[in-house]
């Protein structure tokens, strides 16, 4: 049986990288996961990118097909520790659709908000800018420069932590878990060179993230992205269980 819910492409991902107090995302910890970490840090990021050519059960939406995406988001695993599941769990997601937001929400408990966005691809002799934008009250952004040549992420790297949790996961309610996997290749990123971070965070994620304004981030990295898939999504009650 088919269970591919959505095809699409992500293209020219913007990820900032930011170490946090673990006891800050504790709240947001669904059920029966844990926080992820790297090399002892715990991360947030946040991450723009494109939705490209993209397709709900197989067929291509007007007006939902090519558009940007910001999130905020955070990493778990599930499973025992022999075999668990690396995992990402959002804070928000921003999208410019409502259509879109209903659908996530709905199906995926996930919490999108609908707000304007825009980009900007910007392709130079010897470098490559992108920006991703989306208003709240006053505009905010990411913006990164880049050297053209994309590079292969190396195993055991910040990148490849970053880049490599294939499961999403949500927080339904204090004993249910919503479960579900994206599949991708192995991506390229592009070495970055500068960025700016243009985000009023209390304004669009609240008061408790308010101090990544003063926070810099650890590392900053433009990935080129792939074709993705994301299958359709089921209910976890225990690690064992299904709902």
């Amino acid at each position: 049986m088919n269970n591919t819910f959505l095809n699409a492409q992500w293209r020219k991902l913007v990820m900032m990288n930011y170490a946090v107090d673990p006891k800050i995302l504790e709240p947001y910890v669904p059920f029966n996961t844990e926080l992820d970490y790297f090399n002892d840090t715990c991360y947030i990021s946040l991450v723009g990118f494109m939705f490209v050519d993209t397709k709900v059960l197989n067929l291509k939406i007007p007006f939902h097909i090519n558009f940007e995406e910001i999130n905020l988001r955070f990493y778990v695993k599930y499973g025992n520790t022999e075999d668990y599941k690396r995992g990402v769990v959002f804070i928000k997601e921003i999208v410019p659709r409502p259509a879109l937001t209903f659908v996530a929400n709905m199906l995926y408990n996930e919490n999108y908000e609908t707000l304007p966005t825009r980009h900007s691809w910007i392709e130079r002799d010897d470098s490559l800018m992108v920006e991703y934008g989306w208003k709240k009250d006053g505009w905010n952004s990411i913006r990164v420069t880049a050297d053209k040549e994309a590079t292969d992420i190396k195993e055991g790297s910040e990148e490849e932590f970053i880049t490599e949790h294939f499961w999403g996961y949500t927080k339904v309610n204090d004993n249910v878990t919503s479960e579900y996997e994206v599949v991708h290749p192995r991506w390229q990123v592009y070495p970055v060179k500068d960025y700016e971070i243009n985000v009023d965070f209390k304004n669009v994620y609240g008061p408790q993230f308010d101090f990544l304004k003063a926070l810099k981030p650890v590392s900053v990295f433009l990935a080129e992205g792939s074709d993705i898939v994301v299958r359709k999504g089921k209910k976890l009650k225990t690690a064992t269980e299904l709902i």
